[in-house]
C-alpha cells in the first residue's frame, strides 16, 4: 500500500467532476485522483504538497486516489467496499459532502442527504447506510470527529433545509454547496437554538449564500 505521497506540486487537470494531479517525487511523477472539492484547497503549482493516497489494482491497469486527510482515506475505503460503489462515486461522495457531513448521513441513514451526490440514487443511498452505519458509528468515535446530535444541529437542520431548497428550485449540487458554506462558517451560533430557530436560521443563511454566489 502506497500510504502517502509527498513531493511537489507539478501539475492539475480538472474536468467534468474529476480532478487529477501530479506530484513530483524525486524526478518521479506521480498522478493520483482526487476528490473535487480537494483542487480549491491545492497550492499553487511548485509548491510542497502531501497527499495520503490508495492504490486500487485492477487487470489491466493501477490507479492511484489522493486526499487531503487519512481520515478521508478511510472513509473512501469503506465506501468502496460497498457493492455498487466504485471509486468515481466514492470521490463524488467525499466532494460534494464534507467528511463529518458524509459519515452523519451514512449513521443517520438519511438518504436524503447521500442522494445529493450526482449518480447516487435512493437505493443506493440506502444501501451504502445499510451496510455502513455500524462501522461509520464506530469509527467516527475512534478518529475523534464530533458530529452534533441535538439542539440545533447541522444533522437536524440541515435535511429540512436541504428539502426546502430543492422545493425552491435549486439543483441537488447548489444545495450541498450551500449547505457546506452554512456548516463551516455558521454552525457555532446555531448551536444553542431551538430546533424551529435553527432550521429557520439555516434557511436564511443558506439562501443568502445562494444569492450571493449567483450574482
Amino acid at each position: 500500500m502506497i500510504a502517502f505521497v509527498e513531493g511537489i506540486l507539478a501539475a492539475v487537470q480538472l474536468g467534468h467532476q474529476r480532478c487529477r494531479v501530479t506530484v513530483n517525487v524525486g524526478g518521479i511523477g506521480y498522478c493520483l485522483q482526487v476528490p473535487p472539492r480537494l483542487a480549491e484547497e491545492l497550492p499553487a503549482i511548485g509548491d510542497p504538497l502531501l497527499l495520503h493516497s490508495y492504490l486500487v489494482v485492477r487487470e489491466s491497469e493501477m490507479l492511484l486516489y489522493g486526499f487531503a486527510t487519512a481520515a478521508e482515506r478511510d472513509v473512501f475505503v469503506e465506501l468502496i467496499g460497498v457493492s455498487g460503489i466504485g471509486p468515481s462515486l466514492g470521490l463524488a461522495l467525499l466532494s460534494t459532502l464534507s467528511l463529518s457531513e458524509l459519515v452523519q448521513a451514512i449513521v443517520t441513514e438519511n438518504a436524503r442527504v447521500l442522494s445529493l451526490t450526482p449518480g447516487v440514487g435512493t437505493k443506493t443511498a440506502r444501501r451504502l447506510a445499510l451496510e455502513l452505519k455500524s462501522k461509520m458509528a464506530e469509527w467516527r468515535e475512534g478518529a475523534g470527529i464530533a458530529v452534533a446530535t441535538a439542539g440545533g444541529s447541522p444533522a437536524l437542520a440541515s435535511a429540512e433545509v436541504e428539502m426546502a431548497l430543492l422545493a425552491l428550485g435549486y439543483t441537488p449540487n447548489q444545495v450541498a454547496k450551500a449547505l457546506h458554506a452554512v456548516s463551516q462558517s455558521h454552525t457555532p451560533a446555531f448551536t444553542n437554538l431551538s430546533p424551529d430557530a435553527a432550521v429557520e436560521a439555516w434557511l436564511r443563511a443558506a439562501i443568502a449564500h445562494l444569492s450571493t454566489s449567483q450574482s
